[in-house]
């Protein structure tokens, strides 16, 4: 079906000029290269899928961008799968999200599982059990921490200050004499 079968204007798509569209296909194609989605056909598809749910809420939305729906539809679509995936609530999408990429990487999505990349499941049991355990290593143990008090090490300025007096005398009263001997070749040379 042609843009222009929505009744869109010439040169626009969902509401949204075209080359909008473009540039929110180029900002999801990185996002897909940056998760190391190498596969171009894969690849166009992933990014399809993303413009078309990004497409059906512009014509709704049309005070918004075609690249911020785009964007947004991406982040929902990944966040989806990933709580599938990991059986986890998507409830903290933005914890998910973080150790979900993580996990991608670690359970090496980008080598081994490529195709299994938001494809709806039945997951080959392997990669989900890689994704799960991954994931669970992603996260930070915590662990509870007491700190006491130590003294301040100030370095060597402690110790100059700790020396006697006496060798900084000696330095000053060799300064101050070298200063008073250079006067008074001054003097005999201009007098």
């Amino acid at each position: 079906m042609s843009a222009t079968a929505h009744g869109d204007a010439p040169g626009s798509l969902a509401g949204c000029p075209l080359e909008d569209w473009n540039a929110a296909y180029s900002k999801v194609e990185s996002y897909f290269h940056a998760l190391r989605v190498r596969n171009r056909i894969l690849l166009g598809q992933l990014v399809a899928r993303v413009l078309e749910r990004a497409m059906l809420r512009s014509e709704s939305e049309t005070q918004r961008s075609a690249t911020e729906l785009a964007l947004e539809e991406m982040d929902r679509l990944v966040n989806e799968w990933f709580a599938q995936v990991l059986q986890s609530p998507p409830s903290g999408a933005e914890m998910l999200s973080t150790r979900g990429r993580l996990a991608l990487l670690l359970a090496d999505m980008p080598g081994k599982w490529q195709e299994q990349f938001l494809r709806p499941g039945p997951w080959p049991e392997e990669f989900a059990a890689k994704m799960r355990e991954t994931y669970l290593r992603a996260g930070p143990d915590f662990q509870l921490a007491n700190m006491t008090p130590r003294p301040l090490d100030l370095g060597p300025i402690t110790t100059l200050t700790q020396l006697s007096r006496l060798p900084y005398f000696k330095m000053a009263a060799t300064w101050a004499l070298f200063g008073l001997l250079l006067v008074l070749l001054f003097y005999v040379t201009h007098h």
